[in-house]
């Protein structure tokens, strides 16, 4: 499984967890080497680097917060209250959407060709963030001013559940 980023938003739209794998997918990298090598091949080296800019982590929480919020507004109107947004697909990466009962908003990005993760977002939801970030009578309530999850358990506990994942987390859906 290729991830590339994660994301927790709270119930107030701040960023309060992200966590990013791999700067940019694979093929990106390819294309914009080969951009460079057929430029520079053809103006003996004297070229820009053509390779868009990388944005900072706010930035990217930013965007990947906009983008949610208008497809779920988009879905809502076009198919009404019943209907919920879960993903979106573009030639580079798939973002995956899960909403708790309480507001927070999961999101991850990943390579195109991953199915669905709705189950996996609601595994991390339950069995790490309710576990250590809810649970933790130190944990903050709320996360004012974008002051985020910090917390060593629930970061080691997403980054073995990510990078090692057992046939186990997929098949069981609570």
């Amino acid at each position: 499984m290729s991830v590339y980023s994660f994301y927790i938003f709270d119930r107030h739209t701040e960023c309060i967890y992200s966590k990013r794998w791999n700067q940019r997918p694979a093929s990106a990298n390819v294309k914009s080497t080969q951009r460079r090598s057929a430029a520079s091949a053809l103006s003996n080296g004297d070229v820009p680097d053509v390779s868009p800019k990388a944005l900072s982590n706010e930035d990217d929480a930013k965007l990947i917060f906009g983008s949610i919020f208008s497809l779920r507004r988009m879905v809502r109107q076009l198919g009404g209250e019943d209907d919920s947004f879960l993903s979106y697909r573009t030639g580079e990466y798939k973002l995956h959407y899960f909403e708790t009962p309480t507001n927070l908003k999961f999101a991850m990005l990943t390579d195109t060709r991953i199915g669905n993760m709705r189950t996996v977002l609601y595994q991390i939801w339950a069995n790490l963030y309710v576990e250590y970030v809810v649970k933790n009578p130190i944990s903050p309530v709320e996360h004012p001013g974008g002051v985020g999850v910090a917390n060593e358990l629930f970061d080691g506990g997403l980054e073995s559940f990510i990078v090692c994942p057992s046939t186990d987390h997929a098949d069981d859906p609570h």
